[in-house]
């Protein structure tokens, strides 16, 4: 194909482009303020005050509606308008609310929330959550100049989002228990029927319950929402239903021996029941259904007694120690006032803040609220893999050790028999089993290093004990802070005590400072084996490898109790460290930690993915500090886009920004003089500093391996060979020290591990040896999805891996399903076939991944591309960087893949190796297609949580250990 041809681009629209909105809305421009006005004064009846504020930021962003209006839902006018009215009205319910100035007051009376805009939007919010980040990227700029740098701290979207997700989940599992427990239908006991939950129908009692619990979480959980937190508040409400619901509505008997646990001669025990049930800690159940009576009679003014000096029906065959009984709770003469003040007191509290009306999710008719996804266009939020981090699907959660065994069926009685009566496993229940493993392998262990730690601490060169717990310290009490500091914090997601209380943040501070030291102690003992030796000086001493350490034992915290205030990137941004560094440590943390459960170990992964694809591309990131060493041609666009990391602040400028004491930890002077000096342990800005010369061996291995494949790994090298695209990992056995000083090196010293390649380039080399891996995972699900051929898959495959060679600022501050997407559409066009952007983009909205951002949001720097008159930086549609950026660049690459590449090859060739972005030693060879084997349960429907296991041969199993997981 000619060069004419390959730039013949039909169907290569923008996205974004002026849509009919735009068109009819140039006749009359103040039409769209026209129904804004009578959205805000006639649907929600604002007041003049507020109906001002935010027609100031309609009319600011009201150009951004007419030029991404078909980018923007399902693309008609309409619907875009209804969207950008709702984004607005959130943001200036969120921000004014937050200003603390004089407009905002008439704002907050209003009492407005996000439920009412989206009825008068007629939206539903998985709709809004899907669409919101688009109108975040376009509006970013005008929201910062009008209410400050933080706007996206206190708008708080994706932590509201979280909650949603978790309260559906919530939702859903406390409908699971209650009809497990009790009668759906409040008439007739004769009369119970499945009508009843399949037509959404909630008896009287289950409200209460659902109230109670939000009671909870507004009075108690305000500054802990997380899901742990929350199921057991949930499991504390199901003990008070079960204690003063009627027992005539009891869909279970009290002598089942098999549910139930009886104490000799006292009865049955609810509390360590139920603890057996739902995986809950029998401790904290216990405190928090005494935060529930304190709420039941504060708020409804009911007396409490203890139950033992009750006669009621309730209480019959019941062991009453410790337990509280309100008389007439749920009684007819009183539930009825009851609901009524629980609702009034739930209202107050979310005018003031227009949050999400948590009350809708037992009102399943409410328009507002359907089942769907925020992940790719499909519509099960259960299936949702990327929004939420936090969240697993019930069809690909894997049983580990700890996890929940499905319940056997019910008998007709109703009345569930096994002696291990379990509920299903569900995505609570799975948290609920990593949080036990939190509890009872973790938690018992000593906050100070052991014995064994402390022998490698003092063998250093200098005992470096004080040191490493003095970070642990600072740092933890970075990540949870407790005390008045939430409200001193200006960066991150923590903007106030109400975040976080101090029990829970001193917890979580035990929990993962013990993991730390765990897990260091293993890495300790390993290199102490293989090395013959104790004195670890250069691992030890290491700053940011010990952060990392650190953010790693701190997010697993936080990804086990399932934490709505604490949203991954936090930990980064209180430790110090960026995104590429901790994608480093990640993969040996869970080598050293065999007993960390399968969910967690999902989680590191799906992170070390979510690093790959973005993060480690992103402004700041240190990968920049070491790409400017390992390919010197790339150091004026970086330093042009200011893409380098700043330096990593030292520990005391993190204790002083976060204003907390060091009290009772021992200084670090040295410490503290070589973090703030140019080509130290503290400085990311200088790659030139000098490989240390200790070498540990800790070999950066191809994949999260378990302990069994770990074993084989010797074993199996010698007899396979690894597959081509991991050569790049077979032949470089780096250290750790040498890893973690990669980026920081002389870049013309000789990297230990061999190969004749400097650190820099060593280091370089590995990171682009797993971005093509992870991209070869992604071509190949889209090859799937679009039923391509083989040679397409290898055409695409290569040409990314040119592109990554040779071109690569074209993946500075992008997504690397940015340049998938347009690979495959470019060696579509060069191939002759038959497939538009729009068929590519169906199909990856499809993919588990996805997120519409990606080819709605591409940044662009014109200034590179020298056109004059438009904005120096911006965010387009893909097409529109497909034809501006993308072809351009590409070209030369994509016409060697042509039909005449061939015989067009010879004259290429030169062309290409002159370009001063040629490949070099640091980059990986092109190869052939990997061969990859699935890991995990495929995703064969986006509309439904069906998941489809592949066969696992003796001969597939062999290979494992070259596999990386993804």
């Amino acid at each position: 194909m000619t060069r004419a041809a390959l730039e013949k681009t039909e169907d290569a629209k923008p996205l974004d482009a002026t849509s009919s909105i735009s068109r009819t809305c140039s006749c009359n421009m103040d039409r769209p303020e026209a129904r804004f006005t009578n959205f805000c004064e006639m649907g929600l009846s604002l007041d003049e005050n507020t109906c001002t504020i935010a027609m100031k930021l309609f009319k600011e962003t009201k150009h951004l509606l007419l030029a991404n209006s078909s980018a923007i839902g399902n693309g008609t006018p309409d619907e875009a308008e209804r969207f950008w009215f709702a984004f607005v009205l959130y943001a200036v319910k969120r921000l004014s609310v937050n200003n603390g100035d004089s407009e905002q007051q008439g704002c907050d009376d209003n009492g407005f929330t996000l439920c009412q805009i989206l009825r008068v939007a007629k939206l539903t919010i998985v709709d809004f959550f899907r669409e919101l980040p688009h109108f975040v990227v376009k509006a970013g700029p005008i929201l910062s100049n009008l209410y400050g740098e933080d706007w996206e701290n206190r708008l708080e979207a994706k932590e509201l989002q979280a909650n949603f997700a978790h309260l559906n989940l919530l939702s859903k599992h406390y409908g699971r228990a209650y009809r497990d427990f009790f009668l759906t239908s409040d008439a007739n006991v004769d009369k119970q029927s499945s009508v009843a939950s399949s037509s959404g129908y909630v008896s009287d009692y289950h409200r209460f319950g659902w109230l109670l619990f939000l009671a909870l979480r507004v009075h108690v959980f305000s500054r802990c929402k997380d899901l742990v937190t929350c199921t057991n508040g949930l499991v504390s409400v199901l003990a008070i239903l079960i204690i003063h619901v009627p027992v005539r509505f009891r869909n279970f008997n009290i002598n089942d021996s098999q549910r139930f646990v009886k104490k000799d001669g006292k009865g049955v025990d609810i509390v360590s029941s139920l603890c057996n049930i739902f995986y809950t800690s029998e401790d904290e159940l216990r405190k928090t259904m005494e935060k529930a009576n304190n709420i039941i009679a504060d708020i409804l003014k009911k007396t409490p007694f203890p139950a033992s000096e009750c006669n009621s029906e309730n209480m019959e065959n019941i062991d009453t120690d410790g337990l509280t009984y309100f008389e007439d709770l749920l009684e007819d003469s009183s539930l009825t006032s009851s609901l009524g003040i629980l609702e009034k007191d739930y209202d107050d509290a979310i005018r003031r803040k227009g949050e999400l009306d948590e009350r809708v999710f037992i009102n399943v008719e409410d328009s507002i609220l359907v089942s769907g996804s925020l992940s790719g266009g499909a519509v099960n939020i259960s299936g949702v893999k990327r929004k939420f981090d936090a969240i697993a699907s019930p069809a690909k959660t894997v049983t580990s050790p700890l996890s929940p065994q499905c319940s056997p069926g019910p008998h007709a009685n109703g009345v569930h028999g096994g002696s291990n009566f379990k509920v299903a496993a569900t995505p609570v229940s799975t948290a609920m089993t990593t949080a036990k493993w939190l509890r009872t392998v973790i938690s018992p262990l000593p906050s100070k290093p052991s014995a064994e730690l402390r022998h490698f601490l003092s063998s250093c060169d200098r005992d470096v004990t004080d040191d490493v717990v003095r970070r642990a310290h600072i740092i933890l009490q970075a990540i949870f802070p407790n005390g008045g500091l939430g409200e001193r914090c200006a960066t991150g997601n923590l903007q106030s005590t109400n975040l976080m209380d101090n029990i829970w943040a001193e917890q979580r501070n035990l929990e993962a400072q013990k993991l730390y030291y765990r897990v260091l102690e293993a890495m300790c003992r390993a290199e102490a084996q293989i090395l013959h030796a104790t004195n670890l000086t250069s691992l030890l001493t290491n700053e940011r490898f010990h952060r990392c350490m650190l953010a790693c034992s701190a997010e697993l915290v936080l990804a086990t109790h399932k934490t709505v205030t604490m949203l991954f990137p936090a930990v980064l941004e209180r430790t110090g460290i960026t995104a590429f560094d901790l994608s480093k440590v990640i993969e040996s943390f869970i080598r050293h930690e065999e007993s960390l459960p399968r969910e967690l170990r999902r989680h590191l992964n799906s992170l070390e993915e979510r690093l790959l694809e973005s993060m480690v591309w992103e402004k700041g990131s240190s990968m920049y500090n070491s790409l400017i060493v390992a390919r010197p041609s790339l150091s004026a666009e970086i330093n042009r886009l200011g893409l380098l990391a700043e330096p990593m602040p030292s520990l005391d400028a993190i204790a002083m920004h976060h204003n907390f004491s060091c009290g009772g930890v021992p200084p670090m002077p040295s410490l503290q003089k070589h973090e703030t000096l140019p080509g130290q342990h503290g400085d990311i800005r200088s790659p030139k500093r000098l490989c240390m010369d200790y070498r540990s061996v800790l070999v950066e291995r191809k994949s999260f391996t378990s302990p069994v494949k770990d074993r084989l790994l010797s074993n199996l090298k010698s007899k396979l060979p690894p597959p081509a695209l991991q050569s790049a990992f077979a032949s470089h056995s780096l250290t750790w020290a040498s890893t973690w000083d990669i980026h920081v090196c002389s870049p013309t010293r000789p990297n230990p591990g061999g190969g004749g390649e400097t650190c820099a380039e060593t280091g370089i080399s590995i990171f682009f040896g797993k971005i093509t891996k992870l991209a070869a995972v992604r071509i190949n699900g889209m090859v799937e999805r679009l039923q391509l051929s083989q040679q397409i898959r290898e055409n695409v495959y290569c040409l990314f891996q040119q592109i990554l060679s040779q071109r690569t600022p074209l993946f500075f501050n992008r997504h690397i399903d940015q340049i998938v997407l347009c690979c495959f559409y470019g060696v579509a066009k060069i191939s002759q076939l038959t497939l538009t952007f729009k068929e590519i983009i169906h199909n990856y909205r499809k993919q588990p991944q996805c997120k519409p951002q990606v080819f709605r949001s591409v940044f662009v720097d014109w200034s590179s591309a020298r056109r004059n008159g438009r904005m120096s930086q911006e965010h387009v549609d893909i097409i529109t960087f497909y034809n501006e950026i993308f072809i351009p660049a590409v070209k030369p690459l994509l016409v060697e893949l042509g039909p005449a590449g061939t015989t067009t090859k010879t004259n290429r060739v030169p062309e290409v190796n002159n370009n001063t972005d040629a490949q070099c030693p640091a980059s990986p060879k092109i190869s052939p297609f990997p061969s990859l084997p699935d890991m995990s349960p495929k995703k064969v429907s986006a509309a439904h949580n069906v998941y489809v296991s592949p066969l696992r041969s003796s001969k597939w199993k062999s290979q494992l250990a070259f596999s990386l997981e993804w």
